[in-house]
């Protein structure tokens, strides 16, 4: 019995291992709208800035936690920026055929020139 039990978990670390062993196929946004609203006092004093936010995105594509990964100084964009990310959508990541969940830090750019917009997605291990 206690072997067939250690056979049966050391079976069920294999496939799962398995599973794992197929790349990660990165999420991808849905959308090419900025949901992120440059804050106008900011906007007004020329103050441009970068906020990084770890976002997870679900197995269905949504975000369902959003933090500031690295402060741009000013809680305004910080809090724009995790507002923001919250609006995203995305085709969610996959191993293989299977949708998983991925935790991504997402750069927003607060420039004066462009705007709020969000900068190449980097996924976390």
């Amino acid at each position: 019995m206690r072997r067939t039990r250690l056979f049966s978990l050391g079976l069920l670390f294999l496939v799962a291992g398995c599973a794992g062993d197929e790349p990660l196929q990165q999420p991808s946004p849905l959308s090419t709208t900025s949901p992120f609203e440059y804050p106008i006092e900011l906007w007004d004093r020329g103050i441009e800035g970068e906020t990084v936010v770890l976002i997870h995105i679900t197995a269905m594509g949504e975000v369902d936690s959003a933090t500031v990964y690295r402060s741009s100084g000013y809680p305004q964009f910080d809090s724009v920026a995790v507002a923001g990310a919250y609006q995203l959508r995305f085709a969610p990541g996959r191993r293989g055929d299977k949708r998983v969940r991925t935790w991504a830090r997402l750069p927003v750019r607060f420039t004066k020139d462009g705007g709020a917009t969000a900068g190449t997605m980097e996924t976390v291990p």
